[in-house]
């Protein structure tokens, strides 16, 4: 993983935008460290990056836990049904997770399909 957070988010921003163009019901997306940190986002102005990150490390470390728990292997994503929408987190390597944030007309099949897509690409450009 390239450490340099200005090049991450010069190398991934760029995805995220294409990512968030795919659909106009996904509404921001963001890759962060596991540890909560974001290392590129393109949010709306009412989602707060540091506050997301934070709840995804959160969610993530809760969501490998129950899943070794209850021995499903490792986990690959979470995703949250809310009234108002939908957050999937996808993992991102050993290091990094992408979260995606729609409103409740999402297409979860082209949204998970479009996630894959964006996490492999992301991988590829080899920063995360």
């Amino acid at each position: 993983m390239v450490n340099d957070k200005q090049a991450v988010a010069t190398a991934v921003t760029p995805v995220l935008k294409r990512l968030n163009s795919t659909s106009s019901d996904i509404q921001a997306s963001a890759v962060m460290s596991r540890d909560g940190h974001t290392l590129a986002s393109v949010l709306g102005d009412s989602v707060n990056s540091v506050r997301l990150g934070a709840m995804c490390a959160t969610l993530l470390s809760l969501g490998e836990k129950a899943s070794q728990e209850l021995n499903r292997g490792h986990l690959k994503q979470i995703l949250i049904q809310g009234e108002e929408g939908y957050v999937l987190l996808m993992r991102i390597g050993e290091k990094a997770v992408l979260a995606v944030v729609s409103q409740p007309s999402a297409n979860l099949g082209m949204m998970l399909v479009e996630a894959r897509r964006t996490a492999t690409e992301i991988v590829a450009l080899g920063v995360v």
